[in-house]
């Protein structure tokens, strides 16, 4: 028996989400039936997040145990035949026994996509955020910086979460436009239910002149979800890539 980190990325439109539920399709239930019909037994699959329903991934990690011969660089083609054409593996490789898809990570970036211009394009429809007014980047990305270093996020988390430690180290966080996309690009050590989101729409009433950037120390002091912005779609959240200690940043 083997562990292997397999790497995925998928189109989450179809999907409540990473986690197995009941009643409900999800990216881990999919890709261990891939799996189960690939090896001849369905595997346990633990992957490095929870991603929300509707939330893509272009760099998703996951781990699992398994007694194959087939070698792990083959891996993903072999899954290719099992696998719908949203979701993809795209690499495969043995791990060490210690290796943990979600606590051996360092840090986790998200990317925020908002599609800026006054009518919606087709092309990005349920894979960004449509806003027609002009937004102000830069006061979005002066806003960002605020996010940056070790906090209890507990305003930018979704009301009602269990989670006990609400404090997080934000590395890196910044807005910036490339044509009519503008992209909120933040990474941590871990992320709150609904954090990146909630960030987002916090961003936005800035941008709207709802809200001023310095308020943001405010709303992180506080503590209470009811100062933050709106929670923005999830159809424009993307988990972007995944660092583990092995890596440089």
């Amino acid at each position: 028996m083997k562990r292997y980190k397999l790497s995925l990325c998928f189109d989450g439109t179809k999907y409540h989400g990473w986690q197995v539920q009941k009643n409900a399709v999800t990216v881990q239930q999919t890709v261990q039936d891939a799996m189960g019909r690939l090896f001849g037994v369905r595997p346990a699959l633990t992957g490095c997040s929870r991603t929300d329903a509707g939330v893509h991934a272009r760099a998703f990690c996951a781990h699992t145990d398994i007694d194959t011969e087939i070698p792990a660089g083959r891996i993903p083609y072999a899954l290719r035949h099992y696998l719908p054409p949203d979701i993809s593996a795209v690499d495969c490789e043995e791990a060490s026994g210690d290796f943990h898809a979600r606590y051996s990570a360092k840090s986790k970036e998200y990317v925020y996509k908002i599609y800026n211009r006054p009518h919606p394009n087709p092309f990005y429809r349920g894979y960004a955020l449509h806003i027609e007014r002009p937004l102000d980047t830069e006061t979005m990305n002066r806003a960002a910086k605020a996010f940056l270093g070790r906090h209890d996020f507990s305003a930018f988390r979704a009301s009602g979460s269990g989670v006990e430690d609400t404090v997080r180290t934000v590395f890196d966080a910044g807005v910036h436009r490339e044509g009519d996309i503008i992209l909120f690009t933040v990474r941590a050590d871990g992320f709150l239910y609904n954090m990146v989101r909630i960030m987002t729409g916090t961003l936005l009433e800035i941008a709207y002149g709802k809200t001023e950037p310095e308020q943001i120390p405010v709303m992180i002091a506080r503590g209470d979800r009811s100062v933050s912005g709106p929670t923005a779609p999830a159809h424009g959240l993307y988990l972007n890539r995944v660092l583990y200690y092995s890596q440089t940043t």
